[in-house]
């Protein structure tokens, strides 16, 4: 992006991170649900649950919950394009001498903001619960990038749902899988315990990789080549969510 660019940018994030500011239950739905499966899940069948690691039941999953709790905050990315759409927002933006791709990028620095607030908040829940790490300064910087990576991959799949979508309940019902999809994979429970065409699919879906690296990470053990088969995933689905959103959105502007 241009200095231009940055600056539109810039202007309309602010914008969007006003509207949060309005109305701050976003913030706070996104961060109920995973701090209630917390709650479910340590207080209630974690005792059953033999993860054979030696760890607390939440120091265990709490990498799983972070990644449902960005994956349930990237629904509203879509809502709220969607919304802009439908409001002729966009066709204004148009009309004004500002950055074509600016429009997108509020949107999606907003996504990052409001859901590392909403990760933040999480962590501090889990440190209530229990939660405890002896992980230095470095561990915590790479679990972020990770986190990161993380929310900027599935907040420009949001901008496709978002763009694409006909109905206001289209738009963010494409976060449902994306937050099913750590109940299958090594968040909760070992993949070993599973039958062997689920534990196929949970040893080779990205969400394991992340959630071993961050737990590892956590854990002060060693991260072995998860590390880089979670880079591998996340970079290659950015990458494409941008292609895809971007063609979406020359599209709909075109």
């Amino acid at each position: 992006m241009t200095t231009h660019a940055l600056g539109d940018t810039g202007v309309l994030t602010g914008r969007s991170l006003r509207h949060i500011l309005r109305s701050p239950d976003t913030i706070i739905t996104t961060a109920v649900t995973p701090v209630a499966l917390l709650l479910l899940f340590v207080f209630v069948l974690g005792g059953a649950i033999d993860t054979g690691t030696g760890q607390s039941y939440v120091n265990y999953m709490l990498p799983g919950i972070l990644l449902i709790t960005i994956a349930s905050g990237i629904a509203y990315t879509a809502y709220r394009l969607f919304l802009d759409l439908q409001g002729g927002i966009f066709e204004r933006f148009q009309s004004m001498p500002i950055a074509r791709s600016s429009v997108l990028w509020a949107h999606v620095f907003t996504s990052l903001a409001a859901n590392l607030v909403s990760v933040a908040v999480v962590i501090g829940a889990a440190l209530i619960m229990g939660f405890r790490t002896g992980a230095g300064l470095g561990a915590w910087i790479a679990v972020a990038g990770i986190l990161i990576l993380f929310t900027l991959a599935l907040t420009w799949i949001a901008v496709i749902a978002g763009l694409s979508a006909k109905t206001v309940d289209g738009a963010s019902a494409f976060s449902y899988p994306l937050i099913f999809l750590p109940f299958i994979s090594s968040a909760f429970v070992p993949t070993d315990t599973m039958p062997g065409p689920v534990a196929w699919f949970a040893e080779n879906q990205p969400v394991t990789a992340i959630v071993d690296t961050i737990r590892a990470l956590f854990a002060q053990e060693p991260i072995g080549s998860d590390i880089w088969i979670a880079l591998a995933w996340l970079i290659g689905i950015l990458l494409l969510a941008y292609a895809f959103a971007i063609a979406a959105y020359r599209r709909r502007i075109s």
